[in-house]
């Protein structure tokens, strides 16, 4: 008997009601119980009640076409503004086309059933059911290639560096076209959040950086300064106290990249870490086909990736990530007060030298 009380000891299932006016935090607290709904309301009481706590920087991966579907402004913006992220590694194509709303150029609601010949001769371009003019994409490459032509773009730099350039030049024309909290590297710029991407040649911004490299001309990008000053983030925070946390939305490369600042940290470089203390994706993907990029928290485990003390705070919610974010967003909002900005890449020189210095003073191991 007293084993079947353990086992029967969680929440009893009995939701009220849901009714009129009900609030976001209400309804996932009250009616997710159970299946993926379950996992989500955990992961929203996760993210709410200790990731957002003072004591936690929060890295967000973003993967999939998120930007194109309005993403960027409904809850993007609002996580930066709000301080609920301090630093991010997206994919380059997510920050592209997030560059079309700081522009003021228009994406439209469409369908998935067209036909594309059709739509390649009209100059229409799709992304699923979101449409939008050819001359969006032409538009937005002669606005990058003009402005990393100015002298803050030549020379090497990181990613963030690139991108910290880039939100500048986009709030400017926010400014002047009376736009407001449009564009994700606008806002990052605003706030002092740094941006990278994991695979920087793999975007239409890195495809216009390779069209001024045959002029000799705009930004070189340096990949291991990207690693050394994600994993110098990761490891400034924990040297200092601090819990770290990830926020995954979709998988791929960038999803490894904020993972991979613990194997960098401890690994590679010999200096002592423990993993991510905190962890919550939101994936579509399987680990069983070999498709959930970087897999499973516990599988992460293995590889020093999340701290195995902390793997209860831990949760993979299998749904799409345009329900799943903006629902986790709204219950954020609801549960706690906005946190101060981080700041985080006015410090990447800082965090980078303590790095450097621990890294030159360990003893290697034999």
């Amino acid at each position: 008997m007293e084993k079947k009380r353990e086992w029967l000891a969680g929440e009893r299932i009995a939701p009220a009601p849901i009714g009129k006016g009900s609030r976001v935090s209400e309804l996932v607290d009250g009616a997710f119980l159970a299946y993926n709904a379950g996992k989500l309301k955990t992961a929203a009481r996760l993210f709410s009640e200790k990731m957002l706590a003072d004591d936690c920087r929060v890295g967000l991966s973003l993967s999939g076409a998120l930007t194109p579907a309005g993403l960027g402004r409904s809850v993007l913006i609002p996580l930066i503004r709000n301080g609920f992220v301090d630093w991010v590694v997206s994919t380059g194509a997510n920050l592209y086309h997030d560059v079309h709303f700081g522009l003021g150029l228009a994406m439209h609601r469409g369908s998935h059933e067209l036909d594309d010949r059709v739509l390649r001769e009209d100059g229409v371009v799709r992304i699923y059911d979101v449409l939008f003019d050819y001359e969006v994409l032409l538009r937005t490459d002669a606005y990058l290639r003009e402005v990393m032509q100015a002298r803050e773009f030549q020379g090497e730099m990181s990613t963030a560096e690139l991108h910290n350039h880039l939100g500048r030049f986009l709030a400017a024309r926010e400014d002047e076209l009376g736009l407001l909290d449009s564009c994700v590297l606008s806002a990052a710029y605003r706030c002092g959040v740094p941006c990278y991407v994991s695979s920087p040649g793999d975007s239409s911004i890195g495809m216009n950086v390779a069209e001024l490299w045959l002029d000799g001309r705009g930004p070189r990008i340096d990949v291991a300064r990207d690693v050394n000053e994600t994993a110098a983030i990761v490891y400034e925070a924990q040297k200092t106290g601090r819990m770290s946390g990830v926020l995954i939305l979709g998988g791929g490369s960038p999803k490894n990249f904020v993972l991979q600042t613990e194997p960098q940290i401890q690994e590679v470089l010999g200096l002592p870490g423990r993993g991510h203390d905190y962890f919550v994706q939101i994936t579509d993907a399987r680990p069983d086909t070999g498709g959930l990029s970087g897999a499973t928290p516990s599988e992460a485990v293995s590889w020093g990736k999340v701290d195995p003390d902390k793997l209860p705070d831990s949760v993979v919610v299998y749904c799409d990530t345009t329900i799943a974010a903006p629902l986790l967003l709204a219950y954020a909002l609801d549960r706690r007060a906005p946190r101060p900005p981080s700041r985080l890449y006015d410090r990447r020189a800082e965090l980078l030298d303590l790095l450097r210095a621990d890294y030159e003073g360990r003893t290697p191991s034999a």
